[in-house]
């Protein structure tokens, strides 16, 4: 399947809520490769529910959540956690493990999920941390970043 024109990202008419509680109702978006896609509301207003449905932790009400034009809630288990190898969460607090160094976390997933070398995921490690600005503090644990001391 050529990946290249389908959205990354699609809800289509989207309805969640819990029991007789609607939070939110067709709701409909793109994000496309590149995009840069923020969710932001008020307390309450169904932004965490939304999150949730989109990384496989609650089933819709109705709609639409599609991975490169796969609907995510009708693969089954194989097909969702394949889907789910292409994206990431985290949160806010509490992202990292405190007792692995920084980059000891970000080479955590590409040991568990890929065949990569030890050569090949240190590589990639110290590329992921120079594209956000961490290039150089891989052998530091998260407690010894700025802003978490």
């Amino acid at each position: 399947m050529d990946t290249t024109i389908l959205p990354v990202l699609e809800v289509r008419d989207l309805d969640l809520g819990y029991n007789d509680y609607t939070v939110m109702r067709n709701l409909s978006f793109s994000v496309n490769k590149g995009d840069i896609f923020i969710v932001m509301g008020v307390n309450g207003c169904g932004k965490s529910t939304l999150l949730k449905s989109l990384i496989g932790l609650k089933v819709p009400d109705k709609g639409k959540v599609l991975y490169y034009g796969k609907s995510f809630w009708d693969e089954d288990e194989i097909g969702q956690q394949n889907i789910m190898r292409r994206f990431g969460v985290l949160y806010q607090g509490g992202a990292l493990w405190s007792s692995l160094t920084v980059g000891e976390n970000v080479a955590l997933p590409l040991q568990l999920y890929t065949k990569l070398s030890a050569q090949q995921i240190q590589e990639l490690v110290a590329l992921k941390l120079a594209l956000v600005g961490l290039e150089g503090y891989g052998d530091f644990f998260p407690s010894e970043l700025a802003g978490d001391a």
